[in-house]
């Protein structure tokens, strides 16, 4: 596999996400008490938009169309969710309640699975490989 930047980039653009959503959440639970709820779906959203920008733009210089990759890159990032709490609970279960380490695994997953995603399926450039059949209208 060819080795470039954009698995870095894809990491950065995590870490802004993160800084970005948690600072929303915050802002609208602390100051405008808009309650748990509405606070973490504002946040999350606001941090999932930022996030399809930069890995669409920044991370994989994608200049497809802009609505299938955006679709394309929400079903990568439900699968990575659900990785991602496949491997929490099941590392739980071996690991027992008091361990974090189910959580740092299921990041580990949620991570690469979400770039492989990105990569080679939402953001996909034609010279690369399809995870999926180029028939797909998706």
């Amino acid at each position: 596999m060819h080795m470039d930047n954009t698995f870095i980039r894809f990491i950065l653009v995590g870490l802004s996400n993160t800084m970005i959503g948690m600072s929303i959440i915050y802002i609208a639970w602390h100051f405008l008490q808009l309650g748990d709820l509405v606070s973490n779906l504002l946040g999350y959203a606001v941090g999932f938009v930022w996030s399809f920008g930069m890995n669409r733009l920044w991370t994989f210089h994608h200049h497809g169309p802009v609505m299938r990759s955006f679709w394309r890159f929400a079903a990568v990032c439900a699968a990575a969710y659900a990785a991602n709490l496949l491997v929490l609970f099941s590392a739980r279960s071996y690991l027992g309640p008091e361990s974090f380490l189910p959580h740092v695994l299921g990041v580990v997953i949620y991570t690469l699975i979400g770039y492989l995603g990105s990569r080679y399926f939402a953001f996909r450039k034609s010279a690369e490989p399809a995870l999926a059949d180029a028939a797909d209208p998706i």
